[in-house]
């Protein structure tokens, strides 16, 4: 008679499809192809797994930081989970007999991700301060009301972008620059079911757009119909952007531990960005503002380098033309100026080369927002200027890298 074959139990690796924002960030960080997705979730393969942790700090939301431990021969199918709306519990597991032995997590092939050779750091600065996470859920948002809601962009530009200002009266919610929150949509989707959070980068400090208030900003782009997708992806921008002063909303959050701006006032910081993409680089620069208006010394640099089609669709555009050139060194691109030739951050770094050179070889932090494959032209960019100064960029951007001092967030 056969012996019985032991239980072999594994550390099965979930997404949470309740709170995930189906942004891709996991699955293009996979080193080993085991995520993948359909119309509706995210999920793992168990088989190809291999436990590595590479697709975790680049999430945005902690989604994906979730485990249950499950007999290998039972572990949940990529068929199961591509139908779940929410988490399965921990399920009961048989007691392990004498040799027994439970293997976690499930190895089988794919290498351990390097976070030098990656574009983007998954630790924060050093000095950065220590972020709250996830706070509320979609289970149980927190409410927030609209303090003020208006219209950032020229009223004869198609883009529709606007500040939106939520305060959250005596509820705990502490935010950092660089941060996130999730705006729930009221309704449900095509299929019936409730609509997924969206997430948007906060542009206030710390200390609430009005300081000492307790209330953040958002930069908010309207999604119009006629773009490719836009039915699913303008739910929640078209929401924001309608909702009058005094509007609730549910708020989820907050997000982010890794795209935080160091605590050292002597740390540069060259923030590059397009569009809504300027909302973390406006709540760095509003909180390096009030450090210095309050006497606090300020030694570091800033460089802004902020893309957009013309100037009247650049979100900020007035206040920061207000802002002096010995606080910030800014650099703007516009691609659609009729008369003038299409210029882009990428070429505007170009252009700075050498203040740009200069200043990464201090103690300094590099911010990358906007749209998904933009960083590719700045990478380009800091790489020419660099070896034209004579700098090693592979090994600068490397180190950079691993000691959290080089951060992207593209959607």
């Amino acid at each position: 008679m056969n012996a019985a074959l032991p239980i072999v139990l594994i550390r099965q690796h979930l997404i949470d499809p309740e709170v995930c924002i189906r942004c891709n960030t996991c699955e293009e960080t996979c080193p080993v192809d085991a995520i993948t997705h359909d119309d509706r979730n995210y999920v793992v393969d168990a088989v190809i797994c291999n436990g590595c942790n590479a697709c975790i700090s680049p999430c945005p939301t902690g989604s994906i930081d979730h485990w249950r431990t499950v007999e290998a021969s039972n572990a949940y199918s990529i068929a199961e989970q591509l139908t779940w709306d929410d988490l399965p519990a921990q399920q009961d597991l048989p007691e392990l007999e004498a040799g027994d032995e439970p293997a976690a997590p499930l190895l089988q092939g794919g290498q351990q991700v390097n976070a030098a050779t990656s574009a983007s750091s998954t630790r924060a600065p050093w000095s950065a301060a220590h972020p709250y996470l996830n706070l509320y859920s979609v289970k149980a948002p927190v409410l927030a009301t609209v303090a003020g809601n208006f219209r950032l962009t020229a009223q004869e530009t198609e883009s529709d972008i606007h500040h939106i200002v939520l305060d959250f009266g005596a509820n705990f919610f502490p935010l950092l620059e660089g941060q996130s929150i999730g705006i729930v949509p009221p309704g449900v989707d095509a299929s019936g079911k409730p609509h997924y959070l969206r997430m948007y980068s906060v542009a206030s400090p710390r200390d609430g757009e009005r300081d000492g208030y307790n209330n953040l900003a958002l930069t908010v782009k309207r999604v119009v119909a006629d773009h490719a997708g836009a039915p699913a992806l303008g739910v929640a921008s078209n929401y924001l952007c309608d909702l009058p002063k005094g509007a609730q909303v549910q708020v989820v959050g907050p997000f982010g531990n890794n795209y935080l701006m160091p605590n050292q006032n002597g740390s540069n910081i060259i923030m590059i960005c397009t569009g809504t993409g300027s909302a973390p680089m406006r709540a760095m620069t509003e909180h390096r503002r009030r450090l210095a208006a309050k006497g606090q010394p300020v030694g570091g640099k800033l460089m802004l380098f902020f893309g957009a089609r013309r100037p009247e669709e650049l979100p900020y555009f007035g206040p920061l033309l207000k802002l002096p050139p010995a606080f910030i060194d800014i650099h703007l691109a516009f691609s659609r100026v009729e008369g003038q030739p299409r210029t882009y951050v990428q070429d505007k770094i170009r252009a700075a080369g050498n203040t740009v050179t200069d200043v990464l070889g201090g103690d300094t932090y590099v911010y990358i927002c906007g749209l998904k494959g933009m960083e590719t032209g700045v990478l380009e960019a800091l790489a020419e200027s660099c070896r034209a100064a004579g700098i090693d960029w592979p090994a600068l951007h490397a180190r950079m890298v691993q000691e959290g001092r080089f951060h992207v967030e593209t959607y």
